[in-house]
């Protein structure tokens, strides 16, 4: 195994898979990226809500990369191990006109910026210390290119990845992204210290981040045709929950289509990997599958996952 660096300068703003790799890896091997937040170095931690009116937008959601990995072919997926998320010891969060789930409402621009107590894991909401949200770092972009040809905006996900803003994927997270091109050409950034699931106003508390990946391409995962992941139980469910979720997404620009799709991809998911019968699938799902909305501002696609609890199965091996 070998560990290779994606420098911060090494970015770029659309999924497209002309865009030639900044690295080349062998499967299984380790990458660190230092990437700067969403905002493209815009934000600052000395900026205020003036700095909004001259936000670049074309510039906003930037990644890292992209990485071609040998071996990795159309069909194949792409197993992402979450090794190591360092955010700084600042970020931000904003109010952007005409972004986020009730832009309608909330018209006028709004920033926050937040000093990070990383040591502590935790950041306050004010200076009174009456609120305190613990700090959960991950990468709210990651993905591969697509296959189709062109330029594809970085602020939507898609059935590949990219900005799918799922707070789950944290350090111990494993991600599948199914590959459309030859070496899948991977690319991560948009770091989040922390966020709620949907990140309803558009933004989370976006932060520079320093993120470390391991990058294996599997041969063996057909029902990769969505992201997946397997993601460790929540510290207030370890107890209860302590062999993590599995979780399929549904990546749609109808929010019922999406959630339609997250639950028949955990079906074909069941059926390959624990050998259940459609119909039997489909009854877990009901009965202790999980539906989650990970992300309803980056449109025009929705991503929600159906989350499976790991612990249900019994002898059998639920880390395929």
């Amino acid at each position: 195994m070998s560990i290779h660096a994606v420098k911060r300068a090494q970015a770029h703003l659309a999924w497209d898979n002309s865009i030639p790799p900044v690295l080349t890896v062998q499967s299984g091997d380790t990458v660190t990226f230092d990437c700067l937040d969403a905002s493209n170095g815009q934000i600052t931690r000395d900026s205020t809500t003036d700095t909004l009116a001259s936000l670049v937008f074309a510039q906003l959601d930037q990644v890292n990369g992209p990485v071609y990995v040998q071996g990795a072919a159309p069909g194949d997926t792409l197993q992402i191990d979450v090794l190591a998320l360092r955010p700084a010891d600042w970020g931000w969060t904003a109010l952007i006109p005409g972004f986020g789930l009730l832009s309608d409402e909330y018209p006028a621009p709004a920033l926050k910026v937040w000093q990070l107590d990383t040591a502590r894991g935790c950041v306050y909401f004010d200076a009174a210390r009456r609120i305190r949200i613990p700090l959960h770092p991950f990468a709210g972009e990651m993905g591969v290119a697509r296959g189709v040809p062109g330029a594809f905006s970085t602020i939507p996900p898609y059935n590949t990845g990219g900005n799918v803003d799922t707070k789950h994927l944290t350090e111990g997270a494993t991600v599948f992204l199914p590959v459309e091109v030859e070496g899948a050409l991977f690319s991560v950034g948009d770091g989040h210290a922390a966020q709620g699931d949907g990140e309803v106003c558009g933004t989370a508390i976006e932060t520079p981040m320093n993120i470390s990946v391991r990058l294996t391409v599997r041969k063996d995962r057909p029902y990769t045709k969505t992201p997946h992941f397997m993601t460790p139980a929540p510290a207030a469910e370890a107890q209860a929950r302590g062999g993590g979720y599995y979780c399929t997404t549904g990546v749609e620009p109808d929010l019922r289509d999406a959630t339609r799709s997250a639950v028949r991809h955990m079906i074909e998911y069941l059926g390959a990997v624990h050998g259940l019968e459609p119909v039997e699938a489909y009854m877990l799902c009901s009965v202790a599958g999980d539906l989650r909305i990970h992300e309803v501002v980056d449109m025009p696609n929705y991503v929600v996952g159906m989350m499976m609890p790991q612990d249900i199965f019994l002898g059998d091996d639920a880390s395929e």
